[in-house]
């Protein structure tokens, strides 16, 4: 039987992307404008999951969440909540609330599937192959995996990207690949989460007893210097730099 999913929120576009995330699996999608149409909306329907936004007019998503706690039918809904701000009191709140988990706006559907993953168990649709989007990241060049960064690391880009990294790494080994290239030669500007996301996927790769060289551009290699996370790691400056230091190395 399709999950029922409900999405509340006054923009056609978080509501196009929920509906988009859940393409691939047997659901049935319900959409609602505003908190009042929502809880109409889920009376009716009884929804197995609710994708709710704090911020409408009409009724807010605490506002809906807070009925919905009281209603014997409804209160064990699990609810994910979609927020603007991820400070710590929009978070207590809605987390005292008894929401099930919640995301930090902008995100992407693959974001939103991996939190629903965790609450539920989602079913692909019958001849359906989930797609694959890391390979916006992931590539093979000869005996060497390529991780290829984007130009700008934010929150959602680096859970993503490490949602992908452990199936890479055992798909590594399976195949016998033993090398993995870290490209950051588009990155630009450096910050905490970067930071935090090299050493991972280094410390990752490390455990699995594969070799790993990272590529940037001298600017980025300067930046990095200033860490005392990666003031040690060798940037080389090409692929074919890497590539070489893998053979003499």
């Amino acid at each position: 039987m399709a999950l029922k999913v409900l999405t509340v929120d006054d923009s056609k576009t978080i509501r196009m992307i929920v509906k988009k995330a859940f393409k691939s699996f047997e659901c049935e999608l319900f959409e609602a404008e505003n908190g009042r149409q929502g809880l109409e909306v889920a009376k009716k329907e009884r929804p197995g999951l609710i994708v709710l936004d704090i911020t409408m007019p009409v009724m807010t998503g605490t506002e809906m969440l807070a009925k919905l706690k009281n209603d014997p039918d409804l209160k064990d809904t699990p609810v994910i909540m979609l927020t603007a701000e991820s400070g710590k009191e929009n978070v207590l709140e809605i987390v005292k609330m008894g929401v099930s988990d919640y995301v930090v706006k902008p995100f992407k559907g693959e974001q939103l599937i991996e939190r629903v993953t965790k609450i539920l168990t989602l079913e692909p649709k019958k001849g359906a192959e989930p797609e694959d989007t890391s390979k916006k990241f992931f590539s093979v060049d000869g005996d060497v995996q390529i991780l290829t960064l984007p130009q700008k690391i934010d929150r959602p880009t680096s859970v993503e990207i490490e949602g992908h990294l452990k199936g890479k790494i055992e798909a590594m080994l399976g195949s016998g690949l033993k090398k993995m290239i870290l490209d950051m030669q588009k990155v630009v500007g450096t910050n905490v989460i970067l930071i935090k996301l090299i050493i991972a996927i280094i410390q990752n790769c490390q455990n699995a007893n594969i070799r790993v060289r990272v590529v940037g551009t001298r600017a980025l290699h300067d930046e990095l210097k200033e860490f005392q996370e990666t003031s040690e790691i060798p940037i080389d400056l090409s692929i074919e730099e890497a590539k070489e230091k893998f053979q003499t190395g």
